[in-house]
């Protein structure tokens, strides 16, 4: 049978089946959408970023590499997947009007889509910065619609993902029990001798075990020297005896992630100089938990952190940005871009934001030490759902 032929085959039983929300919480938020579309006067949003897809359907797949594309009008749906991603878009969304494409022919994407955006739409809203829209499909879609205009959304589903649902937040938690698992096992393993690839092995297992899906990034794993360079991972590298070992997972439950790092050394006591750029780690997540509430801006949280970063600003790296939204994703990153605790940030902290504070502070040549928390904003202000015990021991 054809691909149509397989989605009618699939539609008759597992329509919607591993769908992860009720049919209200879309429709709630898919109204969100449409008001902010009239309101800044789009008539169409056309969105390929998956985690946006994700957010409105629930359409959920492991192959993100293909061209997939939700067009929003007031009025419709019309979610577009290629021939091999027919069978999770009829088992994870409950979309009426779903067209494939044959996977070997991407040309064939934009006849649908043309044909939905001709009908009365003047302005169409895409996401101009997400690596997701093929410069080949917008290209061919303007030659086709002369008449059509295509402008950047201005992050307009970024702008509501940013606040989450009680849903997601449940879903988020049920994550930083899992991600914490994950890390007690991977820690319990840490012994000289061993490599950084046992480690995440050991991590990986626990993860899965424990109900992770595939992840939007890997257990990551760093050792030694190797743990002072940003964004190295596990390399067949050998612990050797007094090494601080840096660990930062992140399950997912549903799609959402709640990161934790951690760091451990190896069959020694810390060194003095590790404790103090410890001490600093846990001083500075410390100074956001006090600043994060409701009204204050990221800027003004990111200032009183660079304050707490003060005595060690000198020596130790650290990226700048103290603080990322997370919630659903993909890979390749559970970050979810809706906004940054850094300077200038100018948006202010809402009741429902969910922050990773990544912390860690590398000492160039020598050693890294991360340690964070995944925090909940509250009417209160800051709650970490994660449980850091806060250790390098």
């Amino acid at each position: 049978m054809d691909f149509n032929a397989y989605q009618k085959a699939l539609s008759s039983q597992l329509r919607g089946l591993e769908c992860p929300f009720t049919e209200k919480e879309f429709d709630q938020r898919l109204a969100r959408v449409r008001d902010r579309m009239a309101r800044e006067d789009f008539g169409a949003l056309l969105l390929t970023d998956p985690s946006d897809i994700f957010y409105l359907t629930g359409y959920s797949t492991f192959e993100v590499s293909v061209h997939v594309a939700l067009v929003v009008t007031q009025e419709e749906l019309l979610l577009q997947v290629p021939s091999i991603e027919m069978g999770p878009a009829m088992v994870t969304t409950r979309v009426a009007r779903v067209s494939g494409y044959r996977w070997e022919g991407i040309g064939e994407v934009l006849e649908p889509l043309v044909q939905i955006l001709n009908d009365g739409v003047e302005t169409v809203g895409i996401d101009a910065w997400h690596g997701s829209l093929r410069q080949g499909v917008l290209e061919g879609l303007k030659a086709r619609m002369p008449g059509v205009r295509f402008l950047n959304n201005g992050g307009l589903l970024k702008k509501i993902r940013i606040v989450k649902s009680q849903a997601e937040i449940g879903l988020l938690r049920e994550s930083a029990r899992i991600t914490a698992e994950g890390l007690e096992a991977a820690v319990a393993a840490v012994r000289p001798g061993v490599t950084d690839n046992d480690i995440a092995a050991v991590g990986a297992r626990a993860l899965l075990e424990a109900g992770s899906e595939f992840m939007s990034m890997q257990p990551i794993v760093t050792t030694g020297r190797r743990s002072s360079v940003i964004h190295c991972n596990h390399k067949r590298t050998v612990i050797q005896e007094g090494d601080p070992v840096f660990l930062e997972f992140g399950s997912a439950w549903q799609r959402y992630t709640a990161p934790m790092m951690r760091t451990i050394v190896a069959g020694a006591r810390p060194s003095s100089e590790m404790e103090r750029v410890h001490d600093g780690c846990r001083r500075i997540v410390d100074t956001l938990l006090n600043s994060i509430r409701p009204g204050v801006t990221f800027d003004q949280a990111a200032h009183d952190a660079e304050r707490a970063l003060q005595p060690l600003a000198d020596k130790v790296f650290f990226s700048g940005v103290f603080g990322y939204t997370v919630g659903a994703q993909f890979p390749p990153s559970w970050v979810e871009g809706s906004g940054f605790i850094a300077r200038g940030g100018n948006m202010e902290f809402r009741a429902g934001m969910v922050f990773h504070l990544p912390i860690c502070l590398r000492i160039p040549n020598q050693w890294g030490i991360g340690c964070s928390e995944t925090i909940l904003v509250t009417d209160d202000g800051a709650e970490p759902i994660t449980r850091n015990p806060w250790t390098l021991g």
